[in-house]
């Protein structure tokens, strides 16, 4: 009996999380994370654009950043996505592509100018994509 019990409260502690506006925000995020790798195949860096998210609540974040973590991605394809979300919602930042160095392969990463992971440290900034702007 106490297993189904704490079986249940799981169940209404995940409803919580997964409100409707965090699902569609997940949604638009996988669908945005596909279109924006085509985007940068057939247009390249600057001509790729990543459609607007729909008019969500900021607190459906949460569904971009699980499916940004969970689907397989670059780390540019990341950081566009994460841009068009953060620019919808009043926080517009750039996208920051560095490298890391002179070394014998060239590497590069990217990542959004408000959201510096543990990475971008080491690198130096190379390109700055601007927010967009609606």
């Amino acid at each position: 009996m106490a297993r189904l019990a704490v079986s249940h409260a799981r169940a209404a502690q995940l409803r919580r999380r997964l409100d409707v506006p965090t699902l569609r925000a997940a949604a638009w995020a996988a669908l945005a994370l596909r279109r924006t790798r085509r985007e940068l195949a057939r247009n390249g860096l600057y001509g790729a654009r990543v459609s607007p998210p729909p008019s969500l609540p900021a607190h459906a974040r949460r569904g971009v950043l699980a499916v940004i973590r969970r689907r397989p991605s670059t780390c540019l394809e990341r950081a566009l996505v994460l841009q068009r979300w953060e620019a919808a919602h009043g926080g517009p930042s750039d996208v920051v592509i560095g490298v890391p160095g002179p070394s014998g392969d060239f590497v590069a990463h990217a990542w959004l100018e408000s959201m510096p992971d543990g990475l971008a440290a080491g690198y130096h900034e190379l390109v700055r994509i601007p927010a967009p702007v609606d």
